[in-house]
């Protein structure tokens, strides 16, 4: 049990992580002088509209589900 705990939090660390420096590398703030061009490692509109549809399919599936 304990290692499927740290499991899940080692990816919730890693993706709260990739966020962190996504949104420094990206921000208005690090974007001055000496900032330098860069992509994001994770491209997080497409994340946000993947995790809107699982999250609407999951709702779909349960209400039919308990619809029985």
């Amino acid at each position: 049990m304990r290692t499927f705990v740290g499991m899940i939090l080692g990816a919730l660390l890693l993706v709260f992580g990739v966020y962190v420096y996504d949104s420094m590398r990206t921000s208005s703030v690090a974007s001055g002088q000496v900032a330098q061009a860069s992509r994001t490692l994770v491209n997080w509109d497409v994340v946000a509209e993947d995790w809107k549809a699982l999250k609407t399919r999951a709702h779909d599936d349960w209400v039919k589900l308990s619809s029985r």
